[in-house]
């Protein structure tokens, strides 16, 4: 009877003691491995032609250091946190031109280059000072995008904690002594999945039609005009890749004008006798492959009514001139009516517009300009940009400098009005006559409340092409804001087809610990092992007694003796 209320004193002082040391494990681990989580987005990668780029692996857990690692060190088990403030262009020019082993890279980015910050987005002066960053990011992102790197590059933004941890990775690397499972420092950790191929990449075009006014039963007899612009981008970063202008201008600048026409053909008094086509394109960056899609998706009866198309691109940032790109003659007869009403219309603005031509190289797969497509198709089209030169393949496609912090709305304003009051000048016949249909203060004027909020929608919005589902809701967006202000709006599917193949995971979380050295571990063990110790000699000592316990040390008696 009196035995078991004294094993049952054994089993809860035993339980007691075990809960003790859990307890005192957690706190060693609070102790030394407190963790900081960071959003971090990762390099693209991508395959052209069966040759590999960008970073071609997600996963990550290694050490960090800094920029201010001891020379001779071995970083193939290390992942750099570089500033873009820090940056020092000729150290990753070296390392990616000479292959040399890293564990990983992570490029701390500037606040102004996200687009959750809205600090003085869309001033009319921007601060020069920024433009240095923006000039070393951007030529960043080019060797980024372009480099096979066999190894987790990541980016993330500045912000108290990261910046806390960076202070101390700094102080530790001053020392001397690099992050190591001997010395202790912080270790990052980014779990992810092995990236996978994105199978059949849908691209969505969207179009929407302004009938004109009939003068027999078929208004497709009509001559048509085409708007259009690309919405989709590219970028070092597919999940901060949000192309403020390049190319969100045009977007914005294009539903303004469709919102502005649809007031005018709303009314069959001011209809004119053309049919407005507004399209809003995929495919950009690849050779405007979505563009081409479609325009392949025209009856040959519809592609012979367009007059010319008109391709909106980068006119966000602009200060006193923009560029007309054609592929025809400039003698052509419809070029020089494009050019002259749009330079007519943009002095009496007070800026100027300028002719750009380049021939197009049928053989030449690439695509410069996304008019070039048209003009394959001998329908007569330009560009109207703020570029001079086309951009080099993957170029100016809506990376990481291009974020709402560098976009005018003023400029994206004095470009819609621009476009309207010469889309209506050749549509009602007024050239060479100093009439404005889209005056301020009149209910035709531009509204730039709709342009502020559609380009606060875009500079938010990562939009590129492979990464969209087909019924993303963006696209979704886009189509009923068409809906609102035009007929007919429909959407034309296809897959990018061409020579990229792109791979997911495009954002993680990253884990960032402080590890202690192997000397802590060390005496962790020893206490914990000294602890063990005496909880073992005390439960003895309590259940059997103090000579039970000295028995367990004394050596047994030899066969011998037992004989005997």
């Amino acid at each position: 009877m009196v035995m078991a209320p004294r094993k049952h004193r054994e089993r809860e002082m035993l339980f007691d003691s075990v809960i003790a040391l859990v307890f005192i494990l957690v706190a060693c681990v609070d102790l030394c491995d407190g963790a900081t989580v960071v959003d971090v987005y990762r390099l693209i990668q991508y395959d052209m032609s069966g040759v590999p780029f960008g970073s071609r692996l997600a996963s990550l857990n290694h050490h960090a250091a800094s920029l201010h690692f001891s020379p001779h060190t071995d970083l193939s088990r290390t992942v750099l946190l570089i500033p873009l403030r820090e940056l020092n262009m000729s150290f990753v020019k070296e390392y990616i031109a000479e292959s040399k082993p890293l564990g990983g890279l992570i490029f701390l980015l500037p606040r102004m280059f996200s687009f959750e910050n809205k600090d003085g987005m869309g001033s009319n002066n921007q601060d020069e000072s920024k433009e240095p960053l923006r000039n070393v990011l951007a030529e960043l992102e080019q060797i980024l995008i372009h480099a096979n790197l066999p190894y987790p590059v990541y980016f993330a933004f500045e912000d108290d904690n990261i910046d806390a941890v960076l202070a101390d990775i700094k102080k530790n690397d001053v020392t001397g002594q690099p992050a190591t499972a001997t010395t202790g420092g912080y270790k990052f950790v980014v779990s992810a999945a092995e990236p996978r191929k994105v199978v059949s990449p849908p691209i969505t075009n969207i179009q929407g039609w302004l009938a004109g006014l009939k003068t027999d039963d078929d208004a497709h007899q009509l001559p048509t005009i085409a708007i259009v612009a690309s919405y989709d981008t590219f970028g070092a970063a597919p999940a901060l890749s949000v192309g403020s202008d390049s190319n969100g201008s045009g977007i914005v600048a294009l539903l303004e004008v469709a919102r502005l026409f649809s007031l005018l053909y709303s009314n069959p008094k001011t209809r004119g006798q053309y049919n407005l086509l507004f399209g809003l394109t995929s495919g950009g960056p690849y050779n405007y492959n979505g563009t081409r899609k479609w325009l392949r998706s025209f009856d040959q009866r519809m592609r012979e009514s367009i007059d010319y198309a008109i391709c909106l691109d980068s006119i966000g940032s602009w200060e006193n001139e923009l560029w007309i790109h054609v592929s025809k003659p400039p003698e052509n007869a419809f070029i020089k009516k494009i050019v002259e009403d749009f330079s007519s219309v943009a002095e009496e603005l007070g800026f100027k517009v300028n002719l750009k031509h380049k021939k197009i190289n049928i053989s030449n797969p690439r695509v410069a300009w996304e008019h070039e497509q048209f003009s394959r198709l001998r329908v007569t089209a330009a560009t109207l940009s703020e570029l001079s030169t086309a951009p080099e393949l993957l170029e100016k496609t809506g990376g990481l400098v291009d974020s709402r912090h560098f976009v005018n709305e003023a400029t994206i304003v004095r470009s819609v009005k621009l476009i309207a009051e010469s889309l209506a000048r050749h549509i009602y016949g007024h050239q060479g006559k100093n009439i404005q249909i889209f005056a301020d203060n009149t209910n035709l004027a531009v509204n730039p409340s709709y342009v502020r909020s559609w380009l606060d929608v875009l500079s938010q919005t990562p939009r590129v092409a492979p990464f969209l589902a087909k019924d993303d809701p963006f696209v979704m967006a886009l189509k009923k804001e068409l809906e609102d202000h035009t007929d007919e709006v429909n959407l034309h599917r296809d897959v990018l087809e061409g020579v990229f193949t792109f791979y997911d995971s495009t954002r993680a979380k990253l884990n960032i610990y402080q590890v202690a050295s192997v000397t802590f571990d060390l005496l962790l063990l020893l206490v914990l092992g000294s602890y063990l110790i005496v909880l073992f000699s005390f439960l003895v000592i309590t259940t059997r007694g103090l000579d039970d316990l000295i028995s367990l040390f004394r050596r047994p008696p030899s066969r011998k003796v037992k004989t005997a």
